[in-house]
């Protein structure tokens, strides 16, 4: 029997060559857009989780209290004495570390120097994470203050081979290092990457101050493997006054967070997790599934539309003798053939478009063929999506009465499957109206953010890393730069204008309180010429200059820090800077540092030559950009020859925080549009079906003077008729989505009813350009063709 419905599936498919490349092309599509679409959602799901036991790594987060006692701000980082103090002080801890955030360093080998990234850890990291060691021993890699680990494309770099174990490599052209482990190449989605890891002993060693305990200088990464039988809640609330238990009369309170979650659910709000990127993961869900639903609705529609051509084939069956089962089994038999083609169709597609979606995206997606869950899963969704096609196809066509069928009456024409078949194509529209009108909204709010005002000149704005004798020889380097032409002016700063990176609390200002004092300020260490070089804009007093001594202790805060301090006249007053007393000299407005989604926190910006780490660097306009660059480079070189030369531009480091609304926006939009195509291949082929079966009707009604335009109109209304009741239920659908998705945004655009009006023109217009061919063409036919034979 199953050999007899596989030869029967393959004769129809091959009989029914137009609607089978429909059905064919659809749910290829269809299926590779939802494979891909699994793929990403599968790469993010599995973000952070390549520890060994997952379920039981946590990381402390530090939630910092405000002056009215509530959560002001839940932080991922903590200070030194965390780790070394939980595996001392409880005994539900089996392992504690330490994780310095991985940075961009010197190393060379063989005559050979590169900047990649290293991290710094305590041994404990080793039975953390679940890394794979080609050479040396897990269990001491990382004892020796001055070992190394290293990645395997870190030693092909280097040495051409992996077998490397006892060689050295340089570090910051200082120290030699010698390499304890060679380990696999860490996958793309995890955060806590690097290229080479040191052991937290030679960190001390290198950073005086990372050797001194300090409770609250939150630098470091603490990570925990607990006990699987300790309850998490009841452990939150015995260290959450560990700062009092201490002497610290500090509103901090530490607390443990799974760190395999801190990918997908990373937004805190009064200490709580709200979620994060499990929304969009969830948004990505909803659309495979829904792009593949819109293919299987085509496989629905073309197989019924084409219910007057099987009935007599099924009436004839059951007369000598089928059963319903068998033919339901025909049917699926079908249906799955046709998925089966499918399948390997969109495996060629996602092989073809793979390399263009990583790109789009910035990752790096691949199929492991060799592995036997892919081609499981693949059958699965093989079998799930045939079994979904043609399941209503088989039991509506096996359910026909032959009596009926040899009278003519065919249950084609029953209300049933007129009904449902429009209900499946209102259905599609539908959610295709939602996707073009949810991906313009997601555009448009990326395009608000984006015209946000950074607040500072970012055009012609550069920056690189103070390394080596770029510290010690700052002054040289800035006047040879001024002199080439090639800047205009330049400074050096503890951080860059892009992030984030340091806090500060223990500040006190006139009227101030104790309570004051728990207040945290982000603040930047920097020297003359801040406001020249980066243009933010001077509400009150001036920049810091070498024609005043007293810069030295001078500060300039923003006007947010100003309103936190109620200060009316702030220019001249004295402010206690982490325990220093400082002078403001100027006061400017706010600029995007942190997150371009939410309100800026309080900014000081302190003199201090000792602390620095940037340059950053205004180019000369007069000159074009690349030639700026090149003097830069040839300059920085000359002094510091040692070090690799990379110069940055400000605005692309400020467009990488838009990196994840941006890949929103990409899926969206390629998906959406994958959605619309498929939505309006069903459409053709139900128009191209329509027009055959009325081929007798259009020949009569010309042959008594109808227009080809009056029945284009009457072959296209009943399918626009479903497009506009798509259109009506899709816009107040789309309207609550969105909405709700733009109140997730303290900043954010709304939803324009222009766009509503556009989007639902637009389907209409593309819907109607899609059946108007068939529509043309059976209009315009011989009517002699189709009566000659009456």
């Amino acid at each position: 029997m199953f050999k007899l419905n596989f030869k029967i599936a393959l004769r129809n498919i091959w009989k029914n060559k137009t609607s089978s490349l429909i059905n064919i092309s659809g749910l290829a599509i269809g299926l590779a857009a939802c494979l891909m679409l699994l793929l990403y959602v599968s790469y993010e799901w599995n973000f952070d989780k390549q520890s060994k036991d997952n379920a039981n790594t946590y990381q402390v987060m530090m939630n910092h209290r405000g002056v009215d006692g509530q959560i002001t701000e839940t932080g991922q980082s903590t200070s030194n004495v965390m780790a070394p103090l939980f595996k001392q002080k409880y005994s539900w801890v089996k392992t504690s570390a330490r994780l310095s955030w991985a940075a961009p360093y010197l190393v060379s080998a063989n005559h050979t120097g590169f900047k990649k990234t290293g991290a710094f850890a305590d041994p404990g990291i080793l039975d953390i994470f679940d890394y794979t060691f080609i050479y040396g021993d897990q269990r001491t890699a990382l004892n020796a203050p001055n070992s190394v680990i290293i990645t395997e494309s870190t030693a092909k770099l280097f040495f051409g081979t992996t077998d490397v174990l006892n060689k050295s490599i340089r570090f910051q052209d200082k120290l030699d290092l010698k390499i304890t482990g060679v380990i696999r190449d860490l996958p793309a989605n995890m955060s806590r990457s690097f290229d080479y890891l040191m052991p937290w002993s030679f960190y001390e060693s290198q950073f005086e101050w990372a050797k001194k305990p300090n409770w609250q200088n939150y630098s470091f990464t603490t990570l925990l493997k607990v006990d699987p039988k300790a309850n998490i809640d009841q452990l939150n609330s015995t260290i959450k006054d560990l700062y009092l238990e201490n002497g610290l009369n500090l509103k901090v309170e530490p607390y443990l967070f799974q760190y395999s979650k801190l990918h997908l659910y990373g937004n805190f709000v009064n200490g709580v997790s709200t979620g994060g990127s499990i929304a969009q993961l969830r948004l990505f869900m909803g659309l495979a599934v829904g792009i593949l639903l819109i293919a299987c609705i085509n496989f629905m529609n073309m197989a019924t539309a084409k219910s007057e051509k099987r009935a007599k084939e099924v009436g004839i069956k059951k007369t000598i003798g089928a059963t319903r089962s068998s033919l339901v089994s025909q049917f699926l038999m079908e249906s799955l053939v046709l998925t089966l083609l499918a399948a390997v169709l969109a495996v060629v597609l996602i092989e073809v478009c793979l390399p263009f979606f990583n790109h789009l995206l910035g990752i790096e997606l691949g199929i492991n063929y060799s592995g036997a869950s892919i081609w499981l899963g693949l059958l699965v969704v093989v079998l799930v999506t045939g079994l979904i096609a043609g399941s209503y196809p088989a039991f509506y066509l096996s359910s026909f009465n032959p009596v009926q069928i040899f009278r003519m009456r065919s249950q084609s024409r029953g209300i049933l499957s007129v009904s449902l078949r429009q209900i499946l194509v209102v259905g599609q529209f539908s959610f295709a109206v939602i996707l073009i009108i949810a991906t313009t909204v997601i555009y448009q709010q990326i395009q608000f953010i984006k015209n946000r005002p950074v607040g500072y000149q970012i055009n012609n704005l550069v920056e690189m890393e103070q390394d080596g004798e770029l510290y010690a020889k700052f002054e040289l380097l800035r006047s040879k730069l001024l002199e080439s032409g090639a800047v205009s002016s330049v400074l050096q700063s503890s951080t860059t204008i892009t992030r984030e990176l340091s806090s500060i609390a223990r500040c006190a200002w006139p009227g101030s309180s104790e309570d004051d004092k728990l207040l945290n300020f982000n603040t930047i260490a920097t020297t003359y010429g801040f406001v020249k070089t980066t243009g933010i804009k001077l509400l009150y007093g001036r920049d810091f200059s070498p024609k005043f001594a007293s810069d030295t202790s001078g500060i300039l805060i923003s006007h947010s820090a100003m309103k936190v301090m109620n200060m009316k006249n702030p220019i001249g007053q004295v402010v206690f800077h982490d325990g220093d007393k400082a002078v403001i000299v100027g006061v400017f407005e706010d600029f995007i540092l942190g997150s371009p989604f939410s309100t800026e926190k309080p900014l000081i910006i302190h003199f201090n030559k000792d602390w620095s780490g940037i340059v950053t660097m205004r180019l000369n306009p007069v000159h074009p950009a690349a030639e700026n660059i090149a003097a830069i480079e040839k300059i920085v070189k000359q002094i510091n020859p040692a070090y690799p030369v990379n110069v940055t531009f400000v605005d692309q480091l400020y467009a990488r925080k838009l990196t994840e609304q941006r890949i929103l926006g990409v899926l969206s939009n390629l998906f959406g549009g994958l959605a619309i195509f498929i939505s309006c291949l069903g459409l053709f082929g139900l128009a191209s079906y329509s027009a055959e079966q009325r081929t007798k009707e259009i020949g009569v009604r010309k042959v008594l003077g109808a227009s080809v335009s009056s029945l284009m109109g009457l072959l296209s209304f009943s399918f626009l008729k479903m497009v506009g009741i798509a259109i009506f239920i899709s816009i107040p659908v789309a309207n609550y989505i969105m909405s709700n998705w733009l109140k997730s945004f303290e900043f954010h655009t709304s939803v324009n009813w222009v766009v509503i009006v556009l989007a639902a023109a637009g389907t209409i217009g593309i819907a109607l350009f899609t059946v108007s061919f068939q529509a043309y063409k059976a209009a315009k036919a011989n009517p002699v063709e189709a009566l000659k034979y009456e």
